[in-house]
């Protein structure tokens, strides 16, 4: 059975970020809204929630889950290598709508799915998603949707798709935008615009005049 918390209650607020911490650290899943949708969430050291993750979304491992952190510090432990301008990227863009790929460390044990050495990595402008973070540390998050239906804004839509396959839902109301973050990748000699997103092109590329779109 799943628990589900209205976190507009500051008392139920922390007591669900609690027992949501404890759920992901079981190796349970739990969703919580985003600066862009709802997300569902699992520890992303842990293989077995991870693979539990993609199940309940219906998706393979050729979709591999993206990483949300608590703050642009957590890449210097995830990722090999970060060029200068990822970094340039990173700091006009966090928190916020920007997915970077990069190459994450060999050394790193996890299992995202089939993903040649690379992750998904954002940070959330969200204060319940980053305090959630916060207690757990980086976590394999997808949109709460099962895969081909439309990413939930709230957690009623969220809950009638994953149902008890998702131990705690967090309720923060409404998200604010259902457009997806912006991918840009970062593995190559130029930053490429893999998915335009809340964050256009143009934009971006204030920062990264170089920025290529596949």
């Amino acid at each position: 059975m799943s628990v589900r918390v209205d976190c507009s209650n500051p008392a139920e607020r922390a007591a669900g970020l609690r027992v949501a911490a404890a759920a992901l650290r079981r190796g349970d899943l739990v969703v919580v809204p985003t600066d862009t949708v709802y997300g569902l969430a699992a520890d992303a050291f842990a293989p077995q929630a991870v693979a539990r993750l993609l199940a309940a979304k219906g998706r393979g491992r050729s979709m591999p889950s993206p990483v949300l952190v608590n703050s642009p510090a957590d890449l210097d432990d995830l990722v090999e290598n970060l060029p200068k301008v990822a970094r340039e990227l990173v700091t006009a863009f966090w928190p916020g709508a920007l997915t970077v790929v990069a190459r994450h460390k060999a050394s790193l044990t996890w299992d995202l799915g089939d993903t040649s050495g690379t992750v998904a990595l954002r940070m959330p402008d969200h204060p319940l998603a980053l305090d959630l973070l916060k207690a757990t540390g980086p976590l394999a998050v997808s949109s709460a949707n099962l895969t081909g239906h439309a990413s939930p804004q709230d957690c009623d839509a969220a809950q009638s798709m994953l149902a008890d396959t998702v131990a705690v839902y967090l309720d923060g109301g409404p998200t604010p935008a259902a457009v997806p973050s912006s991918i840009v990748d970062v593995t190559g000699q130029v930053p490429v615009l893999v998915r335009a997103g809340a964050i256009s092109a143009q934009r971006l590329r204030e920062i990264a005049p170089g920025l290529r779109e596949s």
